[in-house]
């Protein structure tokens, strides 16, 4: 079991949704929080009213910027890469700019951080790598252009990085909720199975955290859903096309 006390965290995609809740859980387990999103006044305010927290704002899709924010963080226990943007698009409707935005924050920006973290923290022998991935990763769904597809990188990021390190002391784990109710799930048109709010998903992030296990998918039983679909033969999930 692994215990917050006393433990320093970057959170990246602190300050909206799902992040604003885990960085409250976090700092009430008395974990010290490093905050980080584009938006410096909602960092800000936030680690006022959170006491034992510092607001570092970071874009992720400015190299230059992931450098120098990685710079300031110091020697940290744990990164939670929980940045992501999402616009529901299907194909006949391609929008490039934000199909390729999508890829930046949800999972080339993970590159970006990790490309300093993940050393760093295989030479010490310690820390603690969290994705929150999605559940939308595991297969190809409907007008999930540009979203699906980084999401599903960074899952395969998340198994490269746990096959590596393995046996060096840093623990890898992707988490993948289903639908969390936030500013980007209401730009939905369509029904959402097991739709969640950000402070019981945050629950989830937190029990899945306190353990080394690599992978929690959730919630119970979409995810299992999920999962059945993914091993479903091509000929079926396509049907009719």
């Amino acid at each position: 079991m692994i215990a917050f006390e006393g433990r320093t965290y970057w959170l990246i995609g602190a300050s909206e949704g799902l992040g604003r809740e885990l960085a409250k859980r976090l700092v009430q387990s008395g974990a010290h929080v490093i905050l980080s999103a584009r938006s410096a006044q909602r960092l800000t305010e936030l680690a006022d009213a959170l006491g034992n927290a510092t607001a570092l704002p970071l874009d992720v899709t400015d190299s230059a910027s992931v450098e120098l924010a990685f710079k300031e963080v110091g020697d940290i226990d744990g990164v939670i890469y929980n940045a992501g943007v999402y616009d529901p698009m299907r194909t006949q409707d391609w929008e490039s700019d934000a199909a390729l935005k999508m890829l930046d924050v949800n999972f080339t920006g993970a590159m970006r951080v990790l490309s300093h973290v993940a050393p760093q923290f295989a030479k010490a022998g310690r820390g603690d790598i969290t994705l929150i991935g999605s559940l939308a990763g595991y297969r190809g769904l409907p007008a999930a252009i540009g979203y699906g597809a980084s999401k599903a990188a960074l899952i395969s990021l998340a198994e490269t990085m746990r096959f590596d390190l393995r046996k060096s002391g840093v623990t890898v784990r992707i988490i993948n909720p289903g639908f969390i109710k936030t500013r980007l799930t209401n730009k939905n048109d369509f029904s959402m199975p097991q739709l969640m709010s950000a402070d019981v998903a945050a629950n989830h992030v937190m029990k899945a955290m306190e353990r080394t296990r690599f992978r929690t998918d959730f919630p119970r039983p979409f995810s299992w859903l999920i999962r059945a679909a993914d091993r479903l033969p091509d000929w079926l999930v396509y049907r009719g096309g």
